[in-house]
């Protein structure tokens, strides 16, 4: 692959991806206009261009897509081992030797999952993270294609834990946990800035690793998101009609919901329970044994049932668990109960509204809020009583 400066690379990664997509819609409304002869239609731009109709299986993906063995060359990058597996890519940690020496992350395409839907996905990830740049999201480096045409790219390794273990296992105060949150909050809003849903923001997609002594979150796993400006629509029309994806425990109702309908609040919701968790240690919803009927259930729990309080979670979750949660928070029950109640239930409830005009309408608010609270400021949350607010001045200037 040609040296190229990163934004030409992306510039001209992004024309060819924005052709093909137009390519695409424009061959099937060929086919709508000729639907007798729509199969040869394809078979044409098939042995002309290497498009496929959609949901077919491309065999150059698929067919030859193998595991890759430690030592195997990807390019310029040695694969040392598999980092982890998704529904649509194997993730590996490699080595780049030149023009620079440092480990990173090789992701390409599984096995047997190469249709062009997948294909579509896998190029709206590498394009999606492209165009990010933030201290909060994993970089991308390089795209390209294995020897077997099984397409890839490479970005930043994040040698972190998700961020609850992270919060657990270093015993970080409610404080401590909810400035790591604003930092996720402000990645997020980079991405929807560049017109990018994450739609699985959980602990496992944020990890934690320490940059000159302090923790930094970075926002990994691009591979179901959604777009919603126009280039990457482009390239994101094939996602699931009527398909749940994501993880269901994160999910707000519309996203859920049989006939999904989201929008950039989806985020906002996945970033509350995030953050319940971070709080508490629990999920809002969750369902502990995943028997049979198991996500009907918590798909009915997330569409009609009312979250509980954060503070109400961690009275009811059992004395012995509840001391658990509080010393990992540097705290005793009581202590967190109490901190936990009215404004963080306030912040928490707000990023859960079934109604998604009823939530903090973007990250950044979210973040803003968190900061207010942290600096002891009037929450928009909180009621807008005087006495309210007079309480907070006061508390806030005897801080001082």
């Amino acid at each position: 692959m040609p040296e190229l400066p990163h934004p030409i690379r992306v510039e001209t990664t992004a024309l060819c991806e924005r052709v093909r997509a137009q390519l695409g819609v424009e061959v099937a409304a060929l086919c709508r206009r000729y639907p007798r002869h729509a199969a040869g239609i394809w078979q044409l731009v098939e042995a002309l261009t290497g498009l496929r109709r959609t949901g077919e299986v491309r065999p150059t993906a698929t067919g030859t897509a193998r595991e890759l063995r430690g030592g195997t060359w990807v390019g310029r990058y040695r694969i040392i081992q598999p980092l982890g597996k998704g529904g649509m890519g194997v993730v590996y940690l490699a080595e780049q030797c030149e023009p620079v020496r440092r480990q990173v992350a090789l992701k390409v395409i599984r096995a047997g999952t190469g249709t062009d839907q997948v294909l579509a996905r896998f190029a709206l990830e590498r394009r999606a993270l492209a165009v990010m740049s933030h201290p909060n999201i994993a970089r991308v480096f390089e795209a390209g294609e294995t020897s077997d045409g099984t397409p890839y790219f490479v970005m930043e390794y994040v040698p972190g834990v998700p961020i609850d273990e992270y919060c657990d296992r270093a015993r970080l105060s409610l404080a401590d946990r909810l400035i790591l949150l604003q930092q996720v909050c402000a990645g997020v809003q980079h991405a929807h800035q560049k017109g990018v849903i994450h739609r699985d923001l959980t602990a496992k997609n944020v990890l934690v690793c320490e940059e000159e002594g302090r923790p930094v979150p970075k926002i990994i796993d691009f591979g179901l998101a959604r777009a919603t400006d126009l280039e990457l629509v482009q390239q994101s029309m094939c996602t699931e009609a009527g398909i749940v994806v994501g993880t269901p425990e994160y999910m707000s109702p519309e996203q859920i919901a049989p006939e999904a309908d989201i929008d950039a609040r989806t985020d906002v919701y996945s970033l509350g329970v995030l953050g319940y968790l971070l709080l508490t240690g629990a999920l809002p919803f969750a369902v502990p044994d995943r028997r049979r009927g198991w996500f009907v259930e918590l798909q009915r729990r997330i569409l009609e049932d009312e979250p509980p309080r954060p503070s109400l979670c961690v009275e009811l979750m059992g004395k012995e668990a509840a001391r658990e949660v509080a010393r990992l928070r540097r705290t005793t029950v009581h202590h967190l109960v109490t901190q936990l109640r009215k404004e963080l239930d306030w912040i928490a409830l707000k990023c859960l509204e079934k109604d998604r005009n009823c939530r903090y309408q973007t990250p950044g608010e979210l973040a803003a809020e968190i900061g207010r609270y942290l600096a002891d400021e009037p929450l928009e949350a909180g009621p807008p009583s005087a006495g309210y607010r007079l309480r907070k001045t006061l508390r806030r200037h005897r801080k001082h």
